[in-house]
């Protein structure tokens, strides 16, 4: 059930990414946002009960609601059009615990890949912070194609990958995924920062 899950996280953050690039703007990007954040909710709460007291099945679930109340969020100031500085220093601690799961991925359930996403995720919602909470908006575009990376890269071909039978962890992979992502990311930076600065301030909802 989660990985279906992951699947639609992996949508929610294609829309944000557009969201944050200007492509979409709040209004059109909450539907989505409030659909997978009552789902990201809602599912790792049935996980938890059905788990019974398992302990690694509690791990592998708890980590969804930081995904889910962040998209409510988003959907409701989409709605609202309250201010985004809330928003902002709630990443910073979605930031946080992502590096705490990536170590629970590598020492407890030995999932390498996992570990590795798990701190890609923790760069994103470094970026949400540093967009949202501190106002920093000449990193808004930089932030909006590490959205649409990440959608693809750490959510739908995983989930994709896993609802079909054909994900396999292994150290190599989790290497690969690594490398590929800080040079796909390191490019990103230089592409971006070699053009002019962009005159749209940062989106009101991302």
């Amino acid at each position: 059930m989660g990985n279906v899950g992951l699947l639609y996280v992996g949508a929610v953050l294609f829309v944000n990414g557009l969201l944050l690039l200007g492509v979409v703007d709040g209004r059109a990007a909450a539907p989505i946002n409030l659909f997978v954040g009552a789902l990201q909710v809602v599912t790792p709460t049935y996980l938890i009960i059905a788990a019974a007291g398992d302990a690694r099945a509690i791990s592998l679930a708890a980590g969804l609601y930081l995904f889910g109340f962040t998209y409510l969020w988003v959907g409701v100031n989409a709605i609202a059009g309250w201010p985004q500085a809330g928003l902002g220093w709630f990443s910073l601690f979605v930031a946080l615990c992502a590096v705490g799961f990536a170590v629970h991925s590598f020492a407890d359930l030995g999932d390498r890949t996992f570990g590795v996403i798990w701190l890609f995720w923790s760069f994103l919602w470094l970026l949400f912070f540093l967009v949202l909470g501190l106002g920093i908006e000449r990193l808004t575009r930089f932030t909006g194609w590490v959205t649409l990376v990440e959608a693809f890269g750490t959510a739908a071909v995983p989930a994709f990958l896993l609802v079909t039978g054909h994900w396999s962890d292994s150290a190599g992979l989790a290497v690969t995924y690594l490398v590929v992502g800080v040079l796909l990311f390191g490019g990103l930076w230089f592409a971006l920062a070699r053009r002019p600065a962009a005159s749209a301030s940062v989106p009101h909802h991302a």
